[in-house]
């Protein structure tokens, strides 16, 4: 098959417009809980009850279990809902829990709470999301509302595992 001049102008353009055009969103959020590392890994891990703590992620579905197709309702602090498709990407036993999904270089999102023991016994929740992609300077994606909801979601946890001591 023999590339027209047309279709190798329109493919370099398309390449350049969504090379140039990409956008990413990191969120950083942080929290030490008075607990050890495997009490906070197991209330994160229990997808199923986090309607009765979790301000932010109002409901999971989906199994906790890498490759785990999921859907996650979200409620944002600035009363918008919105339902989020990813699947589970990554569980290291009380260390990590990763989700996310998208298609990259369009929209992709990567979504993580990551656990460190510290000296005192507590851990520090490291709770994070990074967007990439073309799409994401057009999406609904507020960093300042999004970070206040991971706060509300890390405060949440914090008092669910604190208050039982």
């Amino acid at each position: 098959m023999k590339l027209t001049s047309q279709f190798i102008k329109a493919t370099a353009l398309f390449a350049v417009i969504f090379s140039s055009g990409c956008t990413t969103i990191a969120i950083r959020t942080a929290v030490e809980i008075d607990a050890p590392q495997d009490e906070v890994y197991a209330v994160l891990a229990n997808l199923e009850v986090y309607p009765e703590w979790n301000p932010y992620h109002r409901r999971v579905e989906g199994k906790f279990e890498e490759g785990s197709e999921m859907t996650i309702y979200v409620t944002r602090p600035d009363g918008k809902e919105v339902k989020v498709p990813p699947h589970m990407m990554r569980i290291v036993e009380n260390k990590e829990i990763t989700w996310g999904g998208g298609v990259r270089g369009i929209f992709y999102g990567v979504h993580s709470f990551l656990l460190e023991p510290q000296s005192n016994g507590k851990t520090l929740l490291k709770h994070n999301e990074d967007f990439s992609g073309f799409a994401v300077g057009f999406a609904d994606l507020p960093p300042d509302v999004i970070a206040e909801g991971y706060h509300q979601m890390n405060m949440a946890l914090k008092y669910k595992l604190e208050r039982s001591k």
